[in-house]
């Protein structure tokens, strides 16, 4: 899908909005260790994303360069979910709406049955807590948010406990 998006860049000449493919493992490692706070995984497990669950997540591309990316999934146990898993935005594309865009998206591309979409994030990640607040309201669905994992889930290495977002539900 090549959609042109007025109110981004405007020396981008389109935004190309496409699920993952095999080789952008390393790409999206790259994206992501230029997006803080977001926890920073093994370009392995970019690699399987990219294998595993590309047809549930999305990238965005100005002229083939990876901009920005949703990984997602549908967890075994409820098939009427999309658990947004990270949602990375290059540092000069930050604050243009990419990040709404590529919710969209997912929406509208992800089978009829998932009425839900779910994310965790930690209460210092103002930016993620407006996109997915935001995301909620435009769609007219409610947003409800609990602990899911407390900071000494974590061990000893410091991290903030994550709250669980889950919003919906939508009829697609």
């Amino acid at each position: 899908m090549n959609t042109s998006i007025p109110d981004l860049a405007p020396a981008a000449s389109s935004l190309t909005l496409r699920p993952l493919r095999p080789g952008d493992g390393a790409a999206l490692h790259a994206l992501v260790a230029t997006c803080p706070p977001l926890d920073l995984n093994s370009r392995y497990a970019y690699l399987l994303l990219c294998e595993h669950h590309a047809q549930t997540s999305v990238v965005a591309c100005i002229d083939d360069v990876l901009v920005g990316a949703i990984t997602a999934y549908v967890p075994p146990m409820q098939l009427d979910t999309l658990f947004v898993w990270q949602v990375a935005v290059a540092p000069e594309w930050r604050g243009q709406k990419l990040g709404t865009t590529m919710l969209r998206h997912l929406q509208q591309q992800t089978p009829d049955q998932l009425r839900w979409m779910e994310t965790t994030i930690s209460p210092s990640n103002e930016a993620s807590h407006r996109l997915f607040t935001n995301f909620a309201l435009q769609q007219d669905a409610g947003c409800s948010i609990a602990t899911l994992f407390a900071a000494d889930a974590f061990g000893e290495i410091g991290h903030e406990e994550e709250r669980l977002y889950k919003i919906g539900p939508w009829t697609n």
